[in-house]
């Protein structure tokens, strides 16, 4: 009997924050072994591989994906941003990445980048979003340090100050 030959690889071509790149891959290997494996993007974390703890959160043409459930080969044709395609051309950090400094939204880090992208998400919609809208937006993303409350207070201010409004008082 003739063993039948099973195409096992493909070639993907998309654009990796702001560059386009390609890269043949394993048919079944997700997007986060990918980013990390072949473009050394260490901030897209392995957690829960499942797409429940929201660590390996990517934007694909400006949406938050879990990339450990989307395969490597979808990828083709498509805009993917890590945390590394938001520092500035001389590493400075985005305004996002600063708020999470300022005001003490990170802990040991493993989460952060997911919530971060997550946040680059909805900034970039232009949308003014209520604590509730925000509090289900960022839900997503499981944290064991911080509380959540600093990460809502830093999407918020960056939210207000994207705007031009003052942040509400408490």
């Amino acid at each position: 009997m003739a063993e039948k030959h099973v195409m096992q690889y493909q070639t993907v071509h998309f654009n990796l924050n702001g560059k386009d790149v390609e890269r043949t891959v394993d048919v079944r290997a997700s997007l986060t072994d990918m980013l990390r494996n072949d473009f050394r993007m260490t901030s897209v974390k392995k957690g829960c591989e499942v797409g429940e703890c929201g660590a390996c959160n990517v934007l694909i043409d400006g949406e938050a994906y879990n990339s450990c459930i989307y395969l490597a080969v979808w990828a083709e044709g498509k805009h993917i941003r890590t945390l590394e395609g938001l520092l500035g051309p001389n590493g400075e950090l985005s305004d996002i990445q600063q708020a999470f400094v300022d005001e003490a939204a990170i802990q040991c880090g493993f989460c952060t980048p997911g919530f971060i992208l997550t946040a680059v998400e909805i900034l970039e919609s232009g949308r003014e979003y209520t604590d509730a809208e925000l509090r289900k937006l960022l839900s997503g993303h499981l944290c064991r340090c911080t509380g959540y409350e600093n990460i809502l207070r830093a999407v918020k201010k960056t939210m207000y100050k994207r705007l031009g409004k003052p942040m509400p008082e408490a």
